[in-house]
């Protein structure tokens, strides 16, 4: 066992055995590489990435390619789910010396300060796709290293300049909400009206576009922003991408049409788009709602831990295969099936057309159930009922398989995103079973990674490493999540949280001097760079999330000192929101909330009085933000406590900003003034 054997990351873990003397990312590696002077290979990558796992069986665990590796350079794993900060620079590095984007496995070699010098991905063990082989790049890179260290300095003063002006904006003035247009029009134009989603294959589901389009279509009555959603989302629903058996998203669809997914699931994708989800339901769809419901039961039954909070993520192989889990052969399912059950199955998942995936069948909806009962010349809800009955009995077979490997770290974050998405579906649809596990999620998280008056970003059970120092993201996160549960049920002692969270945000991780917030914290140790990220990517980014949340909590506490953080974030990034602004779609729903806040209703009353209100203003289209807080709440900050409840009934105050209006006790005429705007 390698220095590995300790670690905390599964990912980590799993390399223990190589013959490679790993490190983990730390001090002993980075001086023993300044001690000796020599390069270091850092290997980037996550326990369910399938292509760090032939890269692993490959060459680190071959003892001719360890021989090499041991020799030449100081060899360093990091889980880029533990270290995001270490991942987001040497990512934009990665584009930065090889002009394209990366990904895992993320291979990069570093001088001993730990500048990068060449960066690449997956490399094979022998020459092939137009790559040398890893051994034989290795040598290259150390030889021209010792050959070349001169040209290498050059290099790295200007990768370093490069990165500085990226993590550091110059920044300038608040955009103007003609930005919103722009990003609307940008967004139609790579909008797949085929298949829905944007671009085209390997095709994303990219939740902060969806988020952004949900916000505006609602918040401007924008007619196309509510197409390109609703059609993405169903499709997503009908496709592969979607587990139609087991419920849950996987990360991505290796085609423009869904179908064929890259397996692994992730929880950061899945959070978000429960919400979504929940919330088409409302509005009365009802393929939305099942899907709503079959991934909460998908998180229930494979991603609960114990102590109420969720696993990161699920591999996308099991027995050597990628998605050997999921996919069927007809013969099986129809042994399976009773055969009313196999004549509806068959025909809405194609069960009797060509196989999709490696001689296999992936599931996916190949014609709608409305169109297979009008074939059998049966109702759709009995087809529905039939087909419904068929999941379970092929989940049910599908349990007995051995299953993929499940990465079971609890990521502060991520699970921020599942708190979020849950407290969103509870609110829409009125499941209390479902705040239930949010409610359970944070208490988990607050109780395995707050310790001593600071947030970390992962726990595992039985490590005995140091708990990684939390991100923005954390942070943020987590703010927003807890504002999300405080609108479906007031507590008081999330109501603290959020506030500690909030001071958090502005103490150890705001740019005082030109707005915005670094991905690392005051007290983080130094790295070549210390981000500030703006841009979204598989998810929204933390900038945009603080400055959504800080607007809600300023807003909702009249605390100035919250708005004028999210106002400082929005000029520092103003002139990379107007240049990009479809890389920016959670700065844009904070734009939005700038330039015009959404109502505020602080509703007081006995509790079971608050109910009602709730569920009428949960009917309304537009975006509000709504705290029902019950008459025997104590301890509210001042703001809130000026907002007395009535001796009967309930009151409601109704703020635009800091404009607050006339209070009222009648349910009716709050929403005419809704309405007056």
């Amino acid at each position: 066992m390698n220095r590995l054997a300790g670690a905390s990351s599964p990912y980590l873990l799993q390399h223990a055995d190589n013959p490679v003397d790993w490190y983990p990312w730390g001090e002993d590696a980075l001086e023993r590489a300044r001690r000796e002077d020599k390069p270091i290979l850092l290997s980037i990558g996550y326990s369910a990435c399938h292509w760090c796992h032939v890269m692993a069986h490959e060459s680190f665990e071959d003892p001719a390619t360890a021989e090499v590796m041991n020799r030449r350079f100081i060899n360093i794993k990091v889980d880029r789910e533990e270290r995001p900060d270490l991942d987001r620079i040497y990512q934009n590095a990665h584009m930065l010396l090889s002009q394209r984007p990366g990904g895992w496995p993320l291979t990069v070699f570093l001088t001993p300060d730990q500048v990068p010098f060449f960066a690449g991905t997956y490399f094979p063990s022998t020459p092939r796709h137009g790559l040398p082989s890893f051994v034989d790049l290795m040598n290259r890179v150390a030889d021209f290293l010792a050959e070349h260290p001169d040209e290498i300095q050059r290099q790295n003063e200007s990768l370093q300049q490069a990165l500085a002006r990226i993590y550091r904006p110059a920044g300038g003035a608040i955009p103007a909400i003609g930005v919103l247009d722009k990003a609307r029009a940008e967004l139609a134009q790579t909008f797949d009206d085929q298949f829905g989603g944007f671009g085209d294959a390997p095709k994303f589901p990219h939740p902060a576009s969806l988020e952004w389009l949900a916000w505006h279509a609602a918040r401007h009555n924008d007619a196309e922003a509510e197409r390109m959603l609703e059609r993405t989302l169903a499709a997503m629903a009908a496709g592969g991408i979607f587990d139609q058996v087991g419920g849950g998203f996987c990360r991505y669809s290796v085609d423009a049409r869904w179908m064929i997914p890259h397996f692994e699931k992730m929880l950061y994708d899945n959070g978000p788009l429960l919400g979504l989800y929940a919330e088409r339901a409302a509005a009365g769809d009802d393929r939305a709602r099942r899907v709503a419901e079959q991934t909460v039961a998908w998180l229930e039954r494979e991603m609960r831990d114990p102590s109420g909070a969720f696993y990161s993520s699920l591999d996308a192989d099991s027995e050597g295969e990628e998605g050997r889990f999921y996919v069927w052969d007809p013969e099986m399912v129809e042994g399976l099936l009773p055969e009313d059950e196999w004549v509806v199955a068959s025909r809405v998942w194609g069960l009797n057309g060509p196989a999709n995936f490696e001689g296999r069948w992936h599931l996916h909806e190949v014609a709608p159930i409305a169109t297979v009962a009008d074939a059998l010349g049966i109702d759709e809800s009995e087809a529905e009922t039939r087909l419904g009955r068929a999941r379970e009995r092929l989940l049910a077979a599908r349990e007995q398989r051995v299953r993929p490997h499940r990465d079971d770290k609890i990521l502060g974050a991520w699970n921020a995103l599942m708190i979020n998405g849950l407290a969103r579906a509870a609110r829409a649809l009125e499941r209390h079973d479902w705040l239930g596990l949010a409610r359970a999620a944070m208490r988990a998280v607050r109780e395995r990674l707050w310790h001593d008056g600071r947030l970390f970003a992962s726990f595992r059970e039985g490590a005995t490493s140091e708990l990684p120092r939390a991100y923005l993201d954390d942070h943020a996160l987590l703010l927003e999540a807890t504002l999300a549960l405080l609108e479906v049920e007031w507590d008081g002692d999330l109501l603290g949280w959020a506030t500690t969270l909030a001071e958090a945000l502005l103490a150890d991780f705001e740019d005082t001097e030109h707005g915005g917030f670094f991905y690392t914290a005051r007290d983080h140790e130094a790295l070549i760079q210390r981000p500030k990220v703006y841009a979204d990517d598989a998810m929204a980014a933390g900038n945009g999330i603080a400055a959504q949340a800080l607007q809600k909590l300023g807003y909702l506490l009249a605390e100035p000192r919250y708005l004028e953080a999210a106002e400082r974030t929005l000029a520092n990034a103003g002139p990379m929101i107007e240049q990009a602004p479809l890389g920016h779609m959670s700065l844009l729903v904070a734009l939005d909330m700038h330039q015009q806040p959404p109502p505020l209703v602080v509703l007081r009353g006995a509790a079971d009085e608050l109910a009602p209100w709730q569920q009428r203003l949960r009917a309304h289209d537009a975006p509000m933000w709504v705290f029902a807080i019950p008459a025997q709440a104590d301890d509210l900050p001042p703001a809130l406590a000026e907002k007395a409840a009535p001796e009967t009934g309930v009151r409601a105050y109704l703020c635009r900003g800091l404009h607050c209006e006339v209070p009222v006790t009648d349910p009716a005429a709050l929403e005419g003034v809704l309405a007056a705007g």
